[in-house]
């Protein structure tokens, strides 16, 4: 069986650290999640981000929302890492596109 192709990410929190995943499950939760954060503060907590996004993840990769949670969180730090997404210094943390 042929193994899926990979994308390298990056860790925000881990400067320098990359991983290897699986591409398509990156990219479908990469669009999904820039569709769904706001552009501005004050943002969406990861609650409300996983909420606002299941809808839009493709049944074939992510089955009832199977490992959604997990995605999100490295496409999210990924993101981040990239500059492309950008934390609030309040509790719980908030998210929005930059």
């Amino acid at each position: 069986m042929a193994k899926a192709p990979t994308i390298e990410i990056q860790n925000f929190t881990s400067p320098g650290s990359t991983y290897r995943v699986d591409a398509a499950k990156y990219e479908a939760m990469r669009g999904a999640m820039l569709a769904a954060l706001p552009a501005a503060e004050p943002g969406v907590t990861v609650a409300e981000l996983k909420t606002a996004l299941l809808p839009h993840l493709p049944a074939a990769l992510f089955p009832g929302g199977a490992k959604a949670g997990w995605w999100l969180k490295a496409v999210q730090l990924d993101l981040e890492a990239k500059g492309l997404v950008r934390r609030t210094a309040t509790s719980p943390l908030r998210f929005y596109r930059t």
